[in-house]
């Protein structure tokens, strides 16, 4: 898979903690009305989530159906990540946005009016699972100049690694009761950099756009 140096270049981001805030909503969500304790203190949610009246761990199955409920209810909850849509609008006045979330499909035009209404109008494809073949997707539908993949998480880099190295990887996380205790992507290989704030991010991904493919 090349690049087309007749194309435009692409810029495809992540939504949940790189543009809205989600997991400190998921948090005050829990704590409100399921009963449970959120520990952020790490990226494992397997053994983050506790129940308040016995500190018992919330199975997995469980914590799928409270991530499930959360996005089918309380979406209107999640704010932007500050810097975010400034700097959606200012990369998209030199190259195609499009945002690659891992929700379930039926999801789509939820994320998009969210988006939306915060003031980000950008094409949203949903995902599940490793990220790298739906970007090597979005390649070769938009067959841009030269791309940069947003996340914040570190497998996804590793993911877009694997499968199309050719891209320009960052690692952002603008949740920063997070950031702190996620893995690296920078440090594991996996991304080019790790800029976990828009003011630092965006005069880097302009620079990115830049240079030649």
């Amino acid at each position: 898979m090349t690049y087309n140096p007749d194309g435009r270049p692409l810029v495809i981001s992540d939504c949940d903690e790189v543009l809205l805030y989600m997991v400190s909503h998921f948090r005050d969500w829990l704590d409100e009305t399921q009963g449970i304790a959120f520990d952020m203190e790490g990226n494992d949610f397997a053994n983050a989530l506790k129940r308040k009246d016995s500190g018992e761990p919330v199975e997995q199955k469980e914590i799928w159906r409270l991530l499930n409920a959360f996005f089918d209810t309380e979406m209107a909850r999640q704010d932007p990540i500050p810097g975010a849509v400034e700097a959606i609008a200012a990369l998209k006045e030199h190259a195609d946005v499009v945002i690659l979330t891992n929700l379930l499909d039926e999801r789509r035009e939820m994320r998009a009016a969210q988006l939306q209404a915060v003031g980000i109008d950008a094409k949203v494809y949903t995902n599940q699972g490793p990220k790298g073949p739906a970007i090597a997707a979005i390649l070769d539908e938009y067959q841009p100049s030269h791309a940069i993949f947003i996340d914040d998480l570190a497998q996804h880099h590793g993911s877009a690694k694997e499968t199309v190295p050719h891209v320009t990887r960052l690692h952002l996380c603008g949740e920063p009761g997070l950031a702190p205790h996620i893995t690296c992507g920078e440090k594991a290989g996996h991304a080019h950099a790790r800029i976990d704030s828009w003011d630092e991010a965006l005069p880097w991904i302009m620079n990115k756009l830049k240079e030649p493919a």
